[in-house]
């Protein structure tokens, strides 16, 4: 099969991305080792189209110049030229992309258009409390009747999407996102640094960063060296100003001693930073499935993760980690200060997380379903 995704973030050298990015490339180059032809084609605001190859994954990204207003026209027309080119020179049997994908791009009958659920427009303003932008839902409602099939990361994003947009009797099915475990090794024990807590992801109000902060100091009444390293990008205000900067007005000078900010790393060092750690915490406030947790779970760390949205598909708490409210910090703490009084039993909970994550995030077979599902779509 050729196979091709619309992504505008293939991670690039250097360059942080999200866990979306990080999908993107593993899985792309799983299906390449399958020996199907994949191809992204991306729109960038870049000066030169480039074309290159990566692992054997053919990577278009299209140059465009933003013009206020007209920008959303001009990336359609561009996407869509690149998509015919690419069509005829390789016929393209499955088109993959985000939530709002498709809206502009014109359907081309012998090709099969899935969506995968990332987690679009709509499950985001309602997790995050705030208004559906008018234009951005009519895009994702317009994506959702183009597609052919869809394909969620987690049984909650696949339920909870169905709440505010139609599937439209397509075929919809579940498949995890797969995890590197050549990457995610299980961990040393004897690096653990006591008392540190270990937070990634973008540093942004809708990953509990804030909550996860305010923990500290109930966390410090009965253990008083507590810490927290925080590895991720900075998120912008809409003004393009620093929520870490405006986040640690939030707190004392006394409080911020307990907080190291180390910016976003690559990818691959993150189990350095995990194996560190001696629990991490992902208080996130809404994922639809998430990298980090399982991640860490499959270096056999203790994790405490969400109650919210996919938190209980993934831990079971006093089993294979913890889950707490993220928007209650006493809670946080309260999670924090059981799981470190358990100590005695960090190495059994560990081996039970990294069995459950080996399982469910295998690459092998979480590869061979995608495929089973693209050959399943009718015509």
């Amino acid at each position: 099969m050729h196979i091709c995704l619309i992504s505008h973030e293939f991670p690039k050298p250097g360059v942080p991305h999200g866990g979306i990015g990080t999908f993107l490339k593993f899985y792309s180059q799983l299906l390449v080792s399958k020996g199907h032809r994949v191809s992204v084609i991306g729109v960038i605001a870049t000066a030169k189209r480039s074309v290159q190859d990566v692992n054997g994954v053919h990577i278009i990204e299209a140059a465009f110049k933003p013009k206020k207003g007209l920008t959303w026209i001009i990336k359609a027309r561009i996407l869509n030229s690149e998509l015919e080119q690419l069509h005829k020179q390789h016929p393209i049997d499955i088109l993959e992309g985000q939530e709002r994908a498709f809206a502009l791009v014109k359907k081309i009958p012998a090709i099969k258009h899935v969506v995968r659920l990332h987690g679009g427009h709509h499950f985001f303003a309602e997790g995050e409390n705030r208004k559906v932008d008018t234009w951005k839902g009519f895009l994702e409602k317009r994506s959702f009747a183009k597609a052919d099939a869809f394909i969620a990361v987690s049984d909650y994003v696949k339920s909870h999407t169905a709440k505010f947009l139609s599937y439209h009797n397509k075929p919809i099915t579940t498949i995890n996102y797969p995890i590197d475990f050549s990457q995610f090794y299980k961990a040393d024990a004897d690096k653990v640094k006591p008392n540190t807590l270990v937070f990634a992801g973008t540093v942004c109000e809708k990953k509990g960063i804030r909550q996860l902060m305010m923990a500290l100091p109930l966390i410090a009444e009965k253990f008083p060296e507590i810490s927290l390293d925080v590895y991720g990008r900075d998120w912008l205000f809409p003004n393009r100003s620093s929520y870490i900067e405006w986040l640690k007005k939030q707190f004392s000078s006394d409080e911020l001693k307990r907080v190291r900010f180390h910016g976003a790393i690559a990818h691959k060092e993150l189990p350095k930073a995990y194996e560190a750690a001696e629990i991490c915490v992902f208080p996130s406030h809404m994922e639809t499935q998430g990298l980090v947790a399982p991640e860490a779970m499959a270096m056999q760390k203790p994790v405490i993760f969400t109650t919210l949205g996919p938190g209980p598909e993934t831990i079971e708490p006093g089993v294979t980690g913890w889950l707490c409210n993220p928007l209650d910090p006493k809670d946080i703490a309260a999670k924090v200060i059981t799981a470190l009084e358990s100590r005695a039993q960090h190495q059994k909970i560990g081996q039970n997380a990294r069995t459950f994550a080996l399982n469910k995030f295998d690459a092998e077979r979480i590869v061979e379903e995608n495929l089973k599902f693209y050959s399943s779509l009718p015509g």
